[in-house]
Parts: structure tokens; C-alpha cells; sequence
């Protein structure tokens, strides 16, 4: 018991919680008999692991994340709170806001049962390339850090765990299954470990996902050394260790490397398989153990454990998610370029909004991140209701999609379940055209076994006249009907051995139907179920998919021209699409998808005050930037993205963003590589990456890391150091109220070809209203003083003379002062 009250003492939990929680789970360990404690292991289903009622074990339940709380069922039909990405919450620089994220995510977590949401991403953007960095934060490791400590602060404030992931150098999305990422010890220190061992050491995380990946040679789920020694060992880490879904590979070394929980089940390399490993001595039932003992205390932390007071009792006060959702989308945005003050709008003048975006908003990315909200307020919803009547008109311009997307406007859908006999053994709404079950969440009275067919059935009512297009997204046997007629009546197989290809794959276009607008016709798309054996999890996931008449794109641009022409202010979004940006795959190109970039540039040449609203997860290249009067970065902003615009476009709130991350070009970029060769991924840029690469090969890109215009402008006038405290004054001197990111940036008087130049050291908010003067302080890290030295294994402090800079982004800098280490 010393171990437990030293952890009760480190905690500083002076009612001694802890250290009665640790006897909860010593009486409860004691209970249990080695085949009770390797099920408690395995995962029984895709998100749950077993109850032990013998002990007071309730099922704990995870939940993907990051930006809502999805629960157990994937469908619209149980729906989440949508915030906006992760990149959009970093570009706030604001860790009190990732707490209050944090909370509403927590709420969301109890209303729908969940124990443990697995979030937040705190991998880094180490290329611009990376296909999943809309779901992570930032390029720099303290920022990430910061953000990912207070997100997981808020939610754990609520009584619900977190699993900080994805651990680590989970950085791309090729073969991620199968890369072997290879890091020098000083780059994974200094980079790639150092938001993960901030969050530990700040928050105190009741849980990690270890990746699918592997790090010189050994895959994490099996890495002794980084689990234990470093994360368990030298941080303090006493949470519970999660795989990410079928990243398991071997029962005996994913014990012996720290891995606590192999999900989903009910398959797994633990369960049963551990039990045999452990009698026939290929496995220590002390690590057996010890893996159980951090499940039962994640238990008795969310309550779930019998005889354990949960860390909190009473949740705290209730959040108004929309409202939340709003003002995160508000202060995330990033206006990069505002020439001739071309924001905000000027009041009561014409509006021509453009852009296949403006109309069909995309909230979020692709894959697991994926939630489903209530409602969704696209940029066209949102000016609509902002501006006077009359003085807003609505132009496609460019559609970017280049291929179909799940049914959505205008279907009418119900899924019915039949068996091999063709009767009818169950029926559920289906308010999309994708349709994922997962394990047992089947319709009422449908079992696995007796399932034979889901059909998607039901009416299609056109907005637009002219040839549609269906298709379908999934693998195996369909037949697909529209109006009567059956299109296509077959197999559809996969293209490579993916086992989330049924999820993240591309939809197939099967028939192409002529369809006039206002007239309803019967659709139907029938998938005969099959189970193969050597899937861990039982899954029912296809899709009906869809696409409007393509139209002339010339025609369009065209359109979208003569409505430029004749407005005060154009206002074109443009966005990626799910086969830009989603999980699964890395991009091949930093382009806007279709003909966006023609749009602008025409647009621009009609309307010298167009602005262009981005509507991306992670950097595009923006070539007509010089041409726009405005340019503002929305990323994927959530349900209620489209309020917010109004709310920045109009001027009624200032766009509060600072880049999390640096956009430039492909061809500038200094670190491109993401796909391995021979299995193998070399980080072989080091220590230089994001900024620190940018600067380093001397290259300018076209937004530098920490940039951000707001509608106001201020004056930095001092900076004065006192031991590990810097304090800077600043004053508001425009006619608005606003709020700035004061950002210090820390330079080492010679930092050699193996340093960066300068590294994000501190930053801080100031609010200030015209004129008024105001002071933040900043706490200087001991770590940006110092570098991890390979040889000795240690962190060592480099003394010298260091230039410390504040200023508005990377190479803004507006105050040095010198200060000697």
C-alpha cells in the first residue's frame, strides 16, 4: 500500500480518494480469478468491456472523439453535439477554451453513457501531407501540449476519461497498419513524446491509445520501453493502456509491453488466448495484473466500481453546447489577409455568397472523428439570418466534389432487415444514406445469425433537374433500384487488402438517372450480409450514395461572375471534400479539389472586395491569395460553422484565430515524405519540423506559423523578464474592442546546424477595448532551455546567451530583450 498513498500523496489528494480507491481495486483484484481477469481485458464488443457483477463491475463504455461524443451508435439517428476541429480549437491558442470544450464533452459523455471518450489527438503535423490533421492539433509540440492538457482537464472535470492518443509518432496515414517509423531518440524528446509526457505531467489522464504503428521496429502496441519505461516510468503515467482497434498483434509481447486492453472484441489476443499464455508460462501473471489493476482504477475513477467514490461526484454546471460550438468557431477563425478593410462587411450592402460549400457545409472530417449533429448551420443559413432581406443572393460557382457522397438532402430512408427466407425481422430509421452497425447494435429482434439482407428503401425528391447520379459505398453483394428501374445487381470488391476500406473507401457510381425537380421516386439499395470468420467484430456498414446533375463548369463560373459583378462584396467558399481530408490516407497534393481556384481567380477579377472563406481542415495552397481583398481560414468548423461566419463576416465578433500551423506551398514545404519504402518511414529531417524547417532551409511560406489578423490593431511597448516570468505590455490602438495572442518566441544566441532558430517558448491572451493598455505574463518552460542529449539519456540545459522575442506569429516580432541561462 506505500505505492498507492505515494500516489495519493504526489496527486496532492489530501482526503486520501486515492488511496481509498486503491483499496477498492486491491479488494476487488483479489477476487478475481485468472480467467475473469483476462476477459476484463478483451474488449466483448466493439466499444464496451465485460461486467463483473462478482466484484461491482460495471461495463465501461468508450466513444470515439475528438470533437463530439458519438457513443455506441454510429448513425444520425443518436445525435452529438459537432464542435469544430481540432486544428480550429488550437488556432484559438487559448487553453481555457479547451477546458470549457472539454466539460461540454464530458456532459455529452454521461447523457449518453459513456465512461471514457477516446480523445484528444496529440500527434503532430509533421508534413502538411498528413491526411488526419484536421483531428490533431498543431505543428508545434508546446502548443499542442497546452491545448491537449486543458482538453483533458475539462473533460475529466466531468467524472470521464480520456485516452490521450495516438502513442506515438502516429504522424500519416499510409500503411499505418503496417510503417515502421523510424525516430532518433532526440526528435522523438524533443518532438514527438513532448505534448504527450505535457499532458501527463499537467492533466493527469486516466488513460493512452497506443498506435497501430511501429517505432524502430517495435509496434507500439508491444514497446516496452516507450509504455513503460518512459511513459509509465518517467512520467508517472497510472492510467490504463488501450490499443487503437485490432492494432494487437500478439498476446505474449503486448503484455510484456505494457498494453493493458486489446480492443474491439469479442476477438482479441487477450481474453482466453492471455489465460493459456499465462498457464502454459509464455506469459507472467503478475503483468496480467498489473494490466488489470489500471483497468479497475479507470473504473473506480469514472464509478463504476463498487466500493470506489468516483473523482467526481457532482458534474459540473451545465454547458450550452451550441452556444459553445458558436463561439469556438468564432475565435478560431484565422483572417490571413484583410486589404482595403474588406472586413467586415460594410453595413447594408449587397452580398453575393459562391461556393458549393456555402450551401452544403462541411463541419468536420472524415472518419472516426466523425459525429453526427442535430442540425448544421451552413455559411448560406447563417447569412441568410444576418443580413437584411434582399441582400444576399446564392451562386454555385464550383462544385469541388469529385466523386458521389452519402444520400443526404432529399432522401426519405428506412432500413429493413430480412432473413434468409426473405421475411421481414426488423426495421430502424436510417437518416442518412450510410448505414454502420456495429457488433450488437442491431435493430430490435435482428440477431446476427438470423440476418440475411438490409435494404435502404424509400424516396428521393430531387432539388434539381437533370442526371443524377447513385452509387454505392461497401463491399460485397447489392442491388440497387431507382424508380423501378435495378442498375446494377452484383459485387462490389475490394481494390487492396484495407480492413477499413468498407469504412473509409470511395463510393462506386452504378446508375445514372434522369430526374426532374419537385418529383419524388422510389429508391432502394438491398446489401446481402456476410460475417467472414477472421473479423474480430460482427459489421453491417454500406452506404447509398449520390450526386447532383454535373453542370458546364464554365457555366457556373460564369454564373457566379454575373453575380459578383453585380454585388458590393463577394463572399466565395471553398473547401476539400471526405477524399481530401479523412482518415485512412495521406494527400498527394496540398490543391483545392475541382475548378476552386478558377472560381476565385474570376470572381476576384469581377469584385475587387471578394473574400474567400477556406472551409479546410489543415493547409491548401492558396495561389490566388494576392488577388483576394480578404482571405479567412474556417477550418472545419462544427454545426454551427455557418452562425459564427455571420457572426466574423458582419463584424459583430473579431476572428480570433492564430495559424496552429504553417501554410505554404507543396513545393516549399521542407518536410514531404509520408509514404514508407520497404516498410519503412525514416524521420530523417529530426528535430526540424513545421516552423522549424521552414526556417531553417531559409523558405518563405505564404502564412507563417502564429499568424492572424482581428478587425483592431495594437502596440507592443514593453517586455521585461523577471527569473521565469516574462511580462509585456500592450496597448489597443484601433477604434475596436479585441483580443490578441501575445506570443513569445525563444532564440539561442548560436543555435549550430542542430537547434532551431527559435522555438514557441509562452503565450498568453490580452483583451482590451480602444485605447486601453493592458499586461499579460508569461511563464517561461525550463524545457526550452533545454535539448535531450542521446548519449547521456537525459534532458541537459544549454547555457548561453538567448534573444527573447514577442510578437504576433513566428516572424512578427515586435520586442527583443536578451536574458543569459
Amino acid at each position: 500500500m506505500a505505492e498507492t498513498e505515494a500516489r495519493a500523496v504526489r496527486d496532492g489528494d489530501d482526503d486520501g480518494a486515492d488511496v481509498a480507491r486503491e483499496r477498492a481495486v486491491d479488494r476487488a483484484l483479489g477476487k478475481l480469478d485468472l480467467a475473469a481477469k483476462t476477459r476484463l481485458l478483451s474488449g466483448q464488443d466493439m466499444w464496451t468491456l465485460p461486467a463483473l457483477p462478482e466484484i461491482g463491475l460495471d461495463s465501461l463504455v468508450m466513444s470515439d472523439g475528438p470533437i463530439g461524443v458519438r457513443g455506441v451508435r454510429w448513425t444520425a439517428d443518436d445525435p452529438s453535439v459537432a464542435l469544430p476541429s481540432p486544428t480550429a480549437l488550437a488556432a484559438c491558442w487559448d487553453p481555457e477554451l479547451a477546458r470549457r470544450a472539454g466539460v461540454l464533452l464530458a456532459q455529452e459523455a454521461r447523457r449518453k453513457g459513456v465512461h471514457v471518450l477516446l480523445a484528444p489527438t496529440v500527434n503532430l503535423h509533421r508534413s502538411p501531407l498528413g491526411g488526419r490533421h484536421f483531428e490533431t492539433y498543431s505543428e508545434d509540440p508546446y502548443l499542442t501540449g497546452r491545448i491537449g492538457a486543458a482538453y483533458v482537464t475539462g473533460v475529466q472535470s466531468g467524472g470521464v476519461g480520456t485516452t490521450m492518443k495516438h502513442f506515438v509518432a502516429n504522424d500519416a496515414e499510409t500503411d499505418r497498419f503496417t510503417v515502421d517509423n523510424q525516430v532518433s531518440g532526440r526528435a522523438l524528446r524533443e518532438l514527438y513524446l513532448a505534448p504527450f509526457e505535457a499532458v501527463v505531467r499537467a492533466a493527469r489522464p486516466w488513460g493512452v491509445m497506443t498506435a497501430y504503428n511501429s517505432v524502430n521496429g517495435t509496434t507500439m502496441t508491444e514497446h516496452r520501453h516507450l509504455v513503460e519505461e518512459i511513459l509509465r516510468g518517467e512520467w508517472g503515467f497510472d492510467g490504463f493502456n488501450v490499443s487503437d482497434w485490432a492494432a494487437a498483434r500478439s498476446t505474449t509481447a503486448a503484455i510484456r509491453g505494457g498494453l493493458d486492453v486489446a480492443m474491439p472484441g469479442p476477438q482479441t489476443v487477450y481474453g482466453e488466448a492471455l489465460a493459456r499464455a499465462v498457464r502454459a508460462g509464455e506469459a507472467e501473471e503478475a503483468d496480467v495484473d498489473a494490466a488489470v489493476r489500471n483497468v479497475l482504477r479507470l473504473a473506480a475513477r469514472v464509478g463504476a466500481l463498487a466500493g470506489a467514490e468516483p473523482v467526481v461526484a457532482e458534474p459540473p454546471a451545465p454547458v450550452d453546447g451550441e452556444a459553445l460550438a458558436r463561439e469556438i468557431a468564432r475565435r478560431s477563425f484565422v483572417l490571413v489577409r484583410n486589404e482595403r478593410r474588406a472586413l467586415p462587411l460594410r453595413p447594408g450592402g449587397t452580398v453575393a455568397l459562391i461556393g458549393a460549400a456555402a450551401r452544403d457545409a462541411r463541419a468536420l472530417g472524415g472518419g472516426s472523428a466523425t459525429v453526427f449533429p442535430a442540425h448544421l448551420v451552413s455559411p448560406l443559413d447563417g447569412l441568410t439570418a444576418a443580413l437584411p432581406e434582399g441582400t444576399l443572393t446564392y451562386t454555385l460557382g464550383a462544385d469541388p466534389h469529385t466523386e458521389l457522397a452519402a444520400a443526404g438532402q432529399g432522401f426519405e430512408l428506412r432500413a429493413v432487415c430480412r432473413d434468409r427466407a426473405g421475411a421481414v425481422i426488423g426495421t430502424a430509421s436510417a437518416p442518412s444514406g450510410h448505414l454502420q452497425w456495429m457488433g450488437s447494435d442491431l435493430p430490435e429482434g435482428v440477431t446476427h445469425d438470423a440476418l440475411h439482407t438490409v435494404e435502404l428503401a424509400g424516396t428521393f425528391t430531387p432539388r434539381e433537374s437533370g442526371t443524377h447520379t447513385f452509387g454505392i459505398k461497401g463491399l460485397g453483394a447489392f442491388a440497387l433500384t431507382v424508380d423501378g428501374t435495378t442498375y446494377f445487381d452484383g459485387v462490389q470488391r475490394p481494390e487492396k487488402d484495407d480492413p477499413f476500406l468498407s469504412f473509409f473507401g470511395a463510393p462506386e457510381p452504378r446508375a445514372e438517372v434522369a430526374l426532374t425537380a419537385g418529383e419524388s421516386v422510389d429508391v432502394s439499395l438491398t446489401h446481402t450480409v456476410e460475417f467472414p470468420a477472421d473479423i474480430p467484430i460482427k459489421v453491417v456498414t454500406f452506404a447509398l450514395a449520390h450526386a447532383e446533375p454535373l453542370r458546364d463548369p464554365d457555366e457556373l463560373i460564369a454564373e457566379a461572375v454575373e453575380a459578383a459583378r453585380h454585388a458590393d462584396t463577394a463572399v466565395v467558399v471553398v473547401a476539400t471534400t471526405e477524399r481530401v481530408e479523412s482518415e485512412g490516407f495521406d494527400r498527394t497534393d496540398l490543391a483545392l479539389p475541382g475548378r476552386q481556384d478558377d472560381l476565385v481567380r474570376a470572381v476576384a477579377a469581377a469584385n475587387p472586395r471578394t473574400v474567400v472563406v477556406v472551409n479546410s481542415g489543415s493547409p491548401v495552397e492558396l495561389p490566388w491569395r494576392a488577388e483576394a481583398a480578404a482571405v479567412l481560414l474556417s477550418w472545419f468548423p462544427g454545426q454551427e460553422g455557418g452562425a459564427a461566419l455571420a457572426d466574423v463576416l458582419t463584424g459583430a465578433h473579431e476572428p480570433g484565430g492564430r495559424l496552429p500551423t504553417t501554410w505554404g506551398s507543396l513545393d516549399d514545404a521542407p518536410v514531404t515524405r509520408v509514404v514508407p519504402r520497404d516498410g519503412k518511414l525514416p524521420y530523417d529531417e529530426g528535430v526540424f519540423i513545421g516552423y522549424r524547417a521552414w526556417e531553417k532551409q531559409g523558405r518563405t511560406p505564404a502564412y507563417p506559423f502564429g499568424h492572424g489578423l482581428g478587425y483592431t490593431e495594437w502596440t507592443y511597448e514593453s517586455l521585461e523578464v523577471d527569473g521565469a516570468t516574462a511580462r509585456v505590455r500592450l496597448r489597443n490602438t484601433g477604434d475596436r474592442p479585441g483580443r490578441e495572442t501575445v506570443q513569445l518566441y525563444l532564440a539561442p544566441a548560436e543555435p549550430g546546424p542542430d537547434r532551431p532558430a527559435r522555438v514557441l517558448a509562452g503565450f498568453a491572451s490580452a483583451v482590451a477595448a480602444p485605447g486601453e493598455r493592458v499586461e499579460v505574463t508569461v511563464d517561461l518552460p525550463r524545457r526550452a532551455f533545454e535539448t535531450w542529449d542521446e548519449a547521456a539519456g537525459a534532458w541537459s540545459v544549454v547555457k548561453g546567451s538567448y534573444a527573447l522575442q514577442v510578437g504576433r506569429s513566428i516572424t512578427d516580432r515586435r520586442i527583443t530583450t536578451t536574458i543569459t541561462v
